[in-house]
């Protein structure tokens, strides 16, 4: 499609994408944005991120660009770093041969991809893009859109579809089923029966990913915005249970409380995403976990007699400890949601001090936000505690005193901290027995 019949403007494409392109122009090299960036342009939407693929090796890439770092094994890749936005260039891909050696081409016994780092021209690398929205590739030559996959005939049609048979393109990498689930939610479109059907068939296949790389996949599926639609998704096709095994036996009953607990949680998420207010990946996965682990809490206390608090601590690592083993959770992130998870214990304990230490907790918001979803779902006593923190917030100091002071009345002081007085012993005098 030459430049007067497609509605892809350089306005829209970001000014760091241009000079990578550009750069790689100018050195005689062929240059195109790729995938997702381009589809999106097509469809008017604002692309996140621009994908830049070329005839360049990565290290010919790296000698253009002095702010360029060369990533990955299984894919090399080139990164250009202009402060915080990266464009990613790759080279053409092309097709794997037996004769290839392993530190190119590498398959393991599952049919995975584990090494990928052969070499072809811009038809090969078409025929290995995943889905037929993302083979659409924008020259910066002629600021022509070449469609080698009917993809602009997909985006009519509303069809998310596999390029190639689709047992044997998940087999390569199953994280393209992940990928189907979050493009059909994402652009709102369906996925055909050809491309659909295999995935449940072939989820298990998901076990062999990397843990760290799952973690940021999650991110994209729940965390972008389209979380409750992709994790209705993700449910249908029977994935989400190679994610969080935990919680995923408790929500083939859409009235079940984990059910409707991570319904409200990602409904919040995406109103605070498409508003441009900042959210936190700790929060969702606090949410995925945190029924498991009251469930687990209570399966100490009652088998081996612990306090509650040492079940609860014993259950956060047991639970978190198996969940790591699917997902690699970064400490940064783990470490804030067993914070929110200790807190949903601490807030109801509001006497004197307390209350103001809870209150001016860093992860206070992220735990009272947490509280109030709970309340939403479970009701009983945890509604009047969520209004009580809700007040207190707001409230004026001579307002927060009056508050603790009828909370002390109501309960009889209960839960309150006792001080133990001591009688104090005469001192002797001279002759007594004490002597």
């Amino acid at each position: 499609m030459p430049r007067a019949e497609h509605n892809i403007s350089r306005d829209d494409i970001s000014d760091n994408a241009l000079k990578v392109l550009y750069r790689l122009d100018k050195a005689g090299f062929d240059a195109y944005l790729v995938g997702g960036c381009v589809r999106d342009l097509m469809l008017g939407l604002h692309p996140k991120d621009f994908d830049v693929v070329t005839n360049a090796t990565p290290e010919q890439i790296k000698g253009l660009f002095r702010n360029c770092r060369l990533i990955g094994r299984r894919f090399r890749l080139a990164h250009i770093v202009f402060g915080r936005e990266i464009i990613e260039v790759a080279t053409f891909r092309g097709h794997h041969e037996q004769s290839e050696p392993k530190d190119k081409s590498h398959q393991g016994e599952q049919g995975q991809l584990l090494r990928d780092n052969v070499f072809g021209t811009i038809e090969e690398d078409a025929e290995r893009r995943d889905f037929t929205i993302n083979a659409m590739y924008y020259n910066i030559a002629d600021y022509s859109v070449t469609d080698f996959a009917n993809g602009i005939k997909a985006i009519k049609q509303r069809r998310i579809e596999l390029i190639g048979d689709a047992e044997t393109r998940y087999r390569e990498d199953p994280v393209r089923m992940l990928r189907a689930v979050r493009f059909a939610a994402k652009l709102n479109m369906n996925i055909s029966d050809a491309t659909g059907k295999p995935i449940v068939k072939l989820g298990h296949l998901l076990t062999h990913v990397p843990a760290a790389r799952l973690f940021e996949e999650v991110i994209k599926l729940l965390i972008s915005g389209n979380g409750l639609q992709t994790f209705k998704l993700l449910l249908e096709y029977k994935l989400f249970g190679y994610l969080f095994p935990h919680i995923a036996p408790q929500l083939d009953d859409p009235q079940s409380r984990e059910y409707r607990f991570i319904q409200k949680i990602l409904i919040n998420t995406d109103n605070r995403i498409n508003t441009d207010q900042r959210v936190t990946p700790a929060f969702t996965y606090a949410a995925m976990l945190w029924y498991p682990i009251e469930e687990r809490s209570q399966q100490l206390t009652f088998e081996s007699g612990l306090t509650q608090h040492d079940a609860f601590n014993i259950a956060m690592n047991d639970v978190l400890t198996e969940q790591i083993q699917r997902i690699m959770i970064p400490k940064r992130f783990s470490t804030s949601m067993r914070e929110i998870w200790q807190l949903q214990h601490r807030l109801p304990k509001r006497f004197g001090r307390r209350a103001y230490q809870l209150l001016a907790h860093p992860r206070f918001r992220a735990a009272y936000d947490f509280l109030l979803v709970r309340a939403e779902v479970e009701g009983g006593e945890l509604v009047e505690l969520a209004e009580w923190w809700t007040e207190f917030q707001d409230a004026s100091n001579d307002h927060k005193k009056a508050m603790l002071e009828s909370l002390r009345r109501q309960e009889g002081r209960r839960g309150a901290p006792r001080r133990r007085r001591t009688r104090r012993k005469k001192a002797p005098t001279s002759g007594s027995n004490a002597q």
